[in-house]
């Protein structure tokens, strides 16, 4: 069972999730429908990280030192949307738990069954995934989700040796 909870909010993050929730509802109805028309969801992941990709050249900085990029990747915005713990942030490693997923949100508003959404986490973590594909001297790792009834999401970065 998938436990998404929500316990902190104010205006802005509010408006944060909704902005997510809204890109999450028709990102999910678009992989219906190319189902619907015979296509695998391979496009969308393809897609996800491709964009991941755009954003990991233009959006974040160029720069191999991880707490650097953490300000960026983890800036206070993001925590609140997701009610992140940043678990470490060193060097070597960035480490955070989400408690809270506005994707998994909306696809349980629009009625997306729950063995599905997994699935749909999968694709969309493919953004962040594409965005450390940018970084030569990062790794990415994805642990427990929410989406697959997890108390929280696990996300870890690290440096990789010389």
């Amino acid at each position: 069972m998938i436990k998404n909870k929500k316990s902190k909010s104010d205006p802005r993050t509010d408006l944060l999730r909704s902005a997510i929730e809204h890109r999450a509802t028709w990102f999910a109805l678009m992989v219906e429908e190319a189902r619907k028309h015979g296509l695998d969801d391979q496009f969308a992941s393809d897609a996800v990280m491709r964009c991941g990709q755009f954003h990991g050249d233009n959006k974040y900085p160029s720069t191999d030192d991880l707490p650097t990029f953490a300000k960026a990747f983890a800036n206070e915005d993001v925590v609140n949307t997701f009610e992140m713990d940043i678990i470490e942030s060193s060097d070597e490693k960035l480490s955070i738990n989400f408690h809270y997923c506005p994707l998994v949100e909306a696809w349980q508003k629009l009625g997306v069954p729950e063995e599905e959404i997994p699935r749909l986490c999968d694709m969309a973590m493919d953004g962040d995934r594409g965005i450390i594909s940018t970084y030569d001297k990062f790794e990415f790792e994805l642990g427990n989700t929410i989406a697959k009834g997890g108390d929280h999401c696990e996300i870890r970065i690290t440096k990789k040796e010389d």
